[in-house]
């Protein structure tokens, strides 16, 4: 028996206590949240039971998962312009540091914008249709990866650097063969959390304005006090940023196998 498949079957066993554990937690919390609203009576405008937003959800499976959809793909085209405006930019400062505390100083005023003052602005600007989900989900996840990639970018050492100058590698080729690798882990570090934000900040966009969507679902839910549909679209929400992290963690182990 060889010591990496030994290896191998013990990291499997580790990983499978480790969701074994999850799934008893999160049951163990619906099953107190359950018993909590029987045992003090809890309205259904106030608090649904978790067994009554899963009814209401099985009651109209489609509604959710075409709402789902929706959002899904604002936050997914939301989160590849904030994540390449990121690296972009990020790659400009590297290459031109007498910019970075200007450009900083803009990407730090963006991020303090609130975005729920500029939704509505964009949905007047460009409608209710896709495109202003797909900036503010931008604005949300871009200055996240613009900080990670920018320090991952910077964290090459000196030595590395003149080894490179040592063998005549050119700004770009420095780029491409030092610094693009060891600003990965930062890149990924970042899309873990952009990912689920990316969710989050379409929903907002919604708010303002849609004709579809979970953000659409919770907002129509919540101006008729029927907070069974809204807390079944905060649940679907949920399990999606979930697996939008897991889906992260997943590629990053992927392609970064030589930090292994």
């Amino acid at each position: 028996m060889s010591t990496d498949w030994v290896e191998h079957r013990e990291a499997r066993w580790v990983n499978a206590r480790a969701y074994a554990l999850a799934v008893i937690v999160v049951c163990a919390a619906m099953g107190a949240w359950e018993a909590f609203v029987h045992w003090r009576e809890v309205p259904v405008y106030l608090l649904p039971a978790p067994s009554r937003i899963a009814q209401t959800f099985w009651a109209q499976p489609s509604y959710y998962l075409q709402a789902l959809t929706v959002t899904l793909g604002e936050a997914i085209g939301g989160l590849c312009v904030g994540a390449a405006a990121g690296i972009l930019i990020a790659v400009l400062v590297t290459l031109y540091p007498q910019f970075e505390r200007g450009v900083m100083t803009l990407a730090i005023l963006v991020k303090s914008t609130p975005l729920a003052a500029i939704a509505p602005l964009l949905t007047i600007w460009f409608g209710f249709g896709v495109l202003p989900k797909v900036i503010i989900t931008a604005l949300l996840t871009f200055f996240p990866t613009l900080v990670n990639v920018l320090v991952g970018l910077q964290s090459a050492e000196r030595p590395l650097r003149d080894l490179m100058r040592l063998y005549q590698a050119t700004t770009w080729q420095e780029m491409i063969h030092l610094r693009a690798w060891l600003a990965l882990p930062y890149l990924f570090a970042a899309l873990r959390i952009t990912a689920p934000l990316a969710l989050v900040g379409a929903v907002i966009a919604e708010w303002t304005g849609a004709s579809s969507g979970l953000g659409r679902v919770m907002w129509l839910a919540y101006s008729n006090l029927n907070l069974p549909p809204m807390f079944a679209a905060i649940f679907i929400l949920s399990l999606s940023g979930i697996c939008a992290y897991g889906l992260i963690v997943w590629l990053e182990r992927r392609c970064l196998r030589w930090k292994a």
